[in-house]
């Protein structure tokens, strides 16, 4: 989704053909968005507009239109100051989530389709450095091999 001067907020094609995919959420997070989903549909029928489609999107107007980017990005912006994270826009939430998979073991083979990237190596490219932190996990691979 983009917002233009010209065009106002139009939904668009990813990038490529792996912007499109299915994730896993963990189950906390689902949780938290069938609550939101409970929320949104309580104070709607408060409201006196009734039901959305089932297919209709998640985080939307009252009225069920989606939510201009620069809005979330506000809305985002004003959560991180109030917990005292005001350095951290929204955009740079999915380089956390991407260097927490990275901190935790998970081989970029094994997330860069939940990134989106097309390729491997595109992920390598953006996250090598988080990659090269810590060869900790080379070194024990090694000595368990050699058990020295």
């Amino acid at each position: 989704m983009e917002h233009t001067r010209q065009f106002g907020l139009r939904f668009k094609a990813p990038k490529s053909k792996a912007g499109r995919r299915d994730i896993a959420l963990p189950d906390i997070l689902v949780e938290a968005l069938r609550e939101h989903r409970k929320a949104q549909l309580e104070l709607r029928m408060a409201c006196g507009v009734g039901r959305l489609p089932d297919d209709a999107l998640l985080f939307t107007t009252i009225d069920g239109r989606p939510l201009a980017p620069i809005r979330v990005s506000d809305s985002w912006d004003e959560f991180a100051q109030s917990i005292g994270m005001p350095e951290i826009t929204f955009h740079s939430l999915r380089h956390t989530h991407a260097s927490q998979l990275i901190d935790a073991g998970i081989r970029y083979r094994d997330h860069f389709k939940r990134l989106g990237h097309a390729t491997p190596g595109i992920t390598l490219n953006v996250y090598a450095h988080r990659f090269q932190q810590d060869d900790g996990k080379a070194a024990a691979a090694i000595n368990a091999v050699i058990k020295w």
